[in-house]
């Protein structure tokens, strides 16, 4: 069936930073059927959601179970809750709200017939061995750094074995997505992205602390990351829900690696101050674990039908730190 503004959608992650982005952005569009569902109980995630048009808030403890009491006539899921704190080293964690959990909504969107995009991750790739390519051929030899991206990868793998060769089943994409940054994301702490910190250092110290490099070919503040403005995330997951094409796996960055130099740079700029960087030594917690490159082959989003062009890093940065981080503003 497809899409219109009558569908009945339910979001997974709506509280969070990304979901609740998504939440806006579709309610922007004239969807406003939507059940939402999280882990509501924390107070700092309440503006995430407040004030956005759904039906209803159902908690992800008992999800599964409203579902098959009130039998919804849900039409689409975005699935983007999972715990994605990549320094929570307790695999069990993961497993049970990453891999299982995500494997139960897989079942009934199969059973169903319902379209399903949910989110994977680029630190499925590791420290990128295999390259930053959406081939399917290489998931199985793909080594993440972290309890978190193994999580996302074995889901991955599961889920192209169990659609592996049937017919008959919903359309499904997993987005692996790069280092996103934008608003709704205050509640992160730690694992905000580093424009907010940049931000909050620049207000508080005028200077932004960068990590020295550990290694011998990046230079100081030259590591690169694909970063890309939440913004284009809701774009791609609006059109791969009215658009549909082939099921797989897909990258969803911008194309461009950036350094963290450049980025820390954009911030300055977006708040009109002259910079003043400072290097420091990274944590030892992540030094063995860190991504010094990555970037996204966009090759197959494009190759399905994505046109619209990725907001730039200057573009990005600068309006989320004018219109948001500036007055704390939410999406």
């Amino acid at each position: 069936m497809p899409v219109n503004k009558d569908t009945h959608i339910l979001l997974t992650g709506a509280a969070g930073f990304i979901g609740s982005y998504l939440l806006g952005y579709l309610n922007r569009a004239g969807y406003e059927r939507i059940t939402i569902s999280d882990d509501f109980s924390r107070a700092d995630k309440k503006p995430n959601y407040e004030g956005k048009k759904y039906l209803q808030a159902v908690d992800r403890e008992i999800l599964f179970d409203w579902l098959s009491q009130h039998k919804p006539d849900i039409g689409f899921v975005f699935h983007l809750g999972a715990r994605t704190d990549t320094t929570e080293f307790d695999y069990a964690v993961h497993e049970k709200l990453n891999l299982e959990y995500s494997k139960k909504i897989w079942h009934y969107c199969n059973q169903y017939t319902i379209p399903l995009v949910y989110a994977s991750s680029a630190a499925t790739y590791g420290a990128g061995e295999q390259g930053y390519k959406d081939d399917h051929e290489l998931v199985e030899k793909l080594v993440p750094l972290n309890p978190y991206g193994v999580s996302k990868n074995e889901f991955d793998k599961w889920l192209l074995k169990e659609t592996k060769g049937k017919s008959g089943q919903p359309f499904w994409a997993g987005l692996k997505f790069f280092n996103v940054y934008g608003p709704n994301e205050y509640h992160k702490a730690r694992m905000a992205s580093v424009i907010f910190h940049a931000r909050n250092q620049i207000r508080d110290t005028g200077k932004v602390k960068l990590f020295r490099s550990h290694r011998p070919d990046f230079r100081d503040g030259q590591q690169l990351r694909d970063f890309i403005y939440v913004k284009d995330i809701a774009a791609v997951c609006s059109w791969l829900m009215i658009n549909q094409p082939a099921s797989g796996l897909y990258n969803l960055g911008t194309g461009k690696a950036r350094s963290f130099g450049d980025l820390a740079l954009a911030t300055f700029a977006g708040l009109g101050i002259s910079p003043v960087i400072e290097f420091i030594d990274m944590p030892e917690d992540i030094r063995d674990k860190y991504q010094y490159f990555t970037e996204a082959d966009m090759t197959k989003l494009r190759a399905a039908g994505y046109t619209a062009p990725f907001t730039s890093l200057e573009d990005g940065v600068g309006e989320y730190v004018r219109e948001y981080l500036r007055d704390k503003k939410y999406y």
